[in-house]
């Protein structure tokens, strides 16, 4: 894998990361890889589409801590508003297509958090 670009703290800090908890979780309704997770972030619950489908049955997301890029932009993803985005491990070992993940791996607190806790 080519490695990115080079960031400065600058960049780094622009990120808000934080603790979010699935409260549900279902097929998109027009996407054959995504799910719709509604997520709690402590104040709030917003609506976050993930590429995790042939990896999480929906079920088995819900009640799970997830990390999640909570500032960026929301985007409109088949028909369906995104607002933010799950952090995941791509596990590329086995994988015949070099594009496409064999797993793909959640990033989650080391122990339960409160929702929208902050990392850093």
């Amino acid at each position: 894998m080519d490695p990115k670009p080079t960031i400065t703290y600058d960049d780094f800090a622009k990120l808000d990361l934080r603790v979010a908890t699935v409260v549900a979780a279902e097929a998109h309704p027009n996407a054959d890889r995504l799910l719709k997770l509604q997520v709690d972030l402590g104040d709030h619950q917003r609506q976050i589409c993930a590429g995790v489908k042939q990896f999480y049955e929906p079920e088995a997301l819900v009640g799970r801590q997830i990390v999640v890029v909570a500032n960026l932009a929301p985007r409109t993803i088949r028909g369906e508003e995104s607002n933010g985005m799950l952090l995941a491990a791509s596990d590329m070992t086995g994988s015949e297509d070099p594009r496409s993940p064999s797993d793909i791996i959640l990033l989650q607190p080391g122990k339960p958090s409160p929702p929208g806790s902050s990392i850093s």
